[in-house]
């Protein structure tokens, strides 16, 4: 019961202090929005309109740019003194459990607001909507969780912001090629019982992810 009150409080933290950097969240805002302006005025204004295949790239390519913005500052904004305090009080489980629900549920917000303001300005292709959000909240929990963890190594290193964007190319890609493909195949409006294995793979990957940062956090955070 206290554990499970320590990584409520410990969540309950991280919105607290983005709530006190609101440029920080502002400025993902408008990143977001304003990559989906550019696509909106290089595509759609001078070619008329774009085929799905481009229209599901182009959307996950600003998702992961997002998602690096968004997720990978969760442990290199944190000063010495803050890291020596939280090791005091909480279990370095507590520590990646509680970043990975905070930054899965901004990241599944930021990604929400991507995909409306995306198909505002871009069409919608997507055939069937409730599959495709699906794995919309997958890729969200998928992508914050490896950042999250990328983070934490590369926290304990110099050059910690290019370390992320060296470590987190090879975590991230066969993470990315499966939601891809589950998002083609919600764009195409199949029968879902012909790519339902695709949804266990995803499953399979994000536990696998969440997995290996809970056994091997407390490593890296005692160093």
């Amino acid at each position: 019961m206290m554990r499970r009150t320590l990584l409520f409080t410990l969540i309950q933290k991280e919105f607290l202090s983005e709530w006190r950097q609101k440029y920080a969240l502002n400025g993902m805002l408008l990143y977001l929005a304003s990559t989906v302006f550019v696509c909106y005025m290089s595509f759609n204004l001078k070619a008329g309109a774009i085929q799905p295949v481009t229209w599901n790239a182009l959307f996950w390519i600003i998702i992961l740019f997002t998602a690096v913005n968004a997720v990978a500052k969760s442990f290199i904004q944190a000063s010495e003194g803050r890291m020596l305090y939280y090791y005091s009080i909480a279990r370095p489980e507590d520590i990646i459990l509680s970043k990975i629900i905070y930054y899965t549920l901004l990241l599944l917000a930021l990604t929400l607001v991507g995909f409306l303001l995306y198909s505002l300005v871009m069409g919608n292709p997507v055939e069937d909507v409730l599959f495709f959000v699906l794995v919309v909240v997958l890729g969200a929990i998928g992508l914050a969780s490896a950042l999250t963890m990328v983070s934490g190594i590369a926290s304990k290193a110099p050059n910690s912001h290019t370390l992320v964007a060296v470590l987190s190319f090879p975590v991230m890609l066969p993470l990315l090629l499966v939601i891809i493909k589950s998002a083609k195949y919600a764009i195409d409006g199949l029968d879902r019982s012909t790519y339902t294995d695709q949804i266990f793979v995803l499953l399979a990957i994000n536990a696998i992810i969440v997995a290996v940062s809970y056994l091997l956090f407390p490593y890296i955070w005692r160093s």
